[in-house]
């Protein structure tokens, strides 16, 4: 991939693979059931990543991964004023669920 380096590239994806921590599967069939809503365009593009190899990951992959990981984390540490369920949905729809 250009303009990202080899080892930075595998600081990204060990983050991001362990932010995302539903399988292409699940999140596949979470897509399919969870209705439209403008995460799922960010969730369908996270799904791609997921099944692509790293080496495939291209510049705006990994702009995605940051933000998915920018996000995971800012749902995480500092909730605001979404419900449980709200956050979760939202985050399940990324590919983590807070619950495992």
């Amino acid at each position: 991939m250009s303009g990202i380096d080899t080892g930075e590239l595998d600081r990204l994806w060990a983050e991001f693979r362990g932010a995302v921590n539903m399988t292409s599967h699940e999140l596949a069939a979470w897509l399919r059931t969870a209705g439209s809503d403008p995460a799922q365009d960010r969730g369908r593009r996270v799904l791609a990543i997921l099944r692509k190899r790293r080496i495939d990951v291209t510049a705006d992959d990994a702009r995605l991964m940051r933000e998915v990981l920018a996000t995971v984390r800012a749902a995480t540490t500092a909730p605001g004023g979404a419900t449980a369920g709200e956050r979760r949905y939202r985050l399940m729809s990324l590919g983590h669920d807070p619950l495992r």
